[in-house]
């Protein structure tokens, strides 16, 4: 069919092999063949049983993750996630610790991250003059000093009993708990964010806020719901790294809100909001820990890990551009 532009528009979507392999998806997948093949040269012990049995600790990073791409769609970011994971960590420890019963402390956990996330969400609805990043700044150093308070002078707490945690830290064959449901939620949340109208409407609002407001689309109720939802999830990602840790200290959950934050970016999520897949990130999510595991079994410096994941980082955020210019260029010839 040609349009008044004289151009010719096909009336069926593009499904060729080579616009699936050419997307940032279809590179990412390339890229994580790559990376365990370079984890097993460099490293004897890089083996499926033994990376399944150290990804439990990183696993619970990409819980955040998944309502981290949320914000980021929205053109918001959160800072507060990992200091959430903390406070979230260290109550259900002390909660456990005063003699509830299991189920109570797994609830007491999830509710707190979930009311730490509400307050989030309030603050920045009720105030929408405070970018997001400052708001959610200073909670991070609120939420994270409410965990230091409780804690006390150790600024540590370990579970008197841990049979609870230690069950949930089972596995099916060689396969934790862990990783299933990181696998169960990712599947829902990017099933809402590509099949529902509640996913169409914060690409709408990440691409422009004021538009969407006057379009009748709720933006104070949706953004209010993804910041009460990164709550919830930091809530479960505490009580799965206290599963793996026994107790929880001032420093728990600590760097998780920039981890999430390059897993998404690296997976294709633009801060500018408006863009972005969350099955990249959740691809970029498991390349980043198949890299950390891998340079982690042979011994290789943690702040050199920081550098090479940062390079990676950056490399991400800027090939769009890349290729963008390489594309203007191409025209203009």
């Amino acid at each position: 069919m040609a349009g008044k532009s004289g151009r010719s528009i096909s009336a069926q979507y593009d499904r060729s092999w080579k616009k699936s392999l050419f997307t940032w998806e279809g590179v990412l997948i390339f890229l994580f063949f790559i990376v365990n093949l370079f984890c097993m040269c460099i490293s004897p012990s890089y083996k499926l049983t033994n990376v399944l049995r150290e990804m439990p600790k990183y696993l619970t990073e990409v819980f955040l993750l998944l309502p981290m791409a949320y914000i980021l769609i929205l053109g918001e970011i959160d800072l507060s996630v990992g200091a959430t994971v903390c406070l979230s960590a260290t109550t259900a420890c002390l909660a456990g610790n005063a003699g509830l019963p299991f189920p109570a402390v797994i609830l007491v956990g999830i509710l707190v991250g979930t009311a730490c996330g509400l307050f989030n969400g309030i603050a920045v609805t009720l105030f929408p003059e405070l970018p997001s990043m400052i708001v959610t700044l200073a909670t991070m150093i609120l939420f994270r000093g409410i965990a230091e308070v409780a804690l006390g002078s150790g600024g540590s707490v370990s579970l008197k009993n841990n049979q609870g945690f230690r069950a949930m830290a089972g596995k099916i064959g060689p396969v934790p708990y862990i990783f299933f449901a990181v696998i169960l939620a990712a599947v829902v949340f990017t099933f809402i964010l590509s099949r529902t109208t509640f996913g169409r409407r914060l690409y709408a609002i990440g691409s422009n806020r004021l538009t969407s407001y006057y379009s009748g689309i709720h933006v104070r109720k949706i953004r209010l719901i993804v910041y009460s939802t990164a709550g919830m999830m930091a809530g479960i990602s505490a009580v799965f790294l206290v599963s793996v840790l026994y107790g929880a200290n001032t420093t728990t959950g600590s760097g998780f809100e920039l981890d999430a934050i390059a897993m998404a970016v690296f997976g294709g999520v633009s801060t500018a909001g408006g863009k972005g897949k969350l099955t990249g990130a959740v691809i970029s999510a498991f390349i980043i820990i198949c890299l950390r595991i891998g340079l982690g079994q042979i011994n290789m410096n943690p702040q050199v890990i920081l550098v090479i994941l940062g390079a990676l980082l950056i490399l991400a955020v800027m090939i769009p551009g890349i290729l963008k210019n390489v594309k203007l260029k191409r025209k203009k010839l």
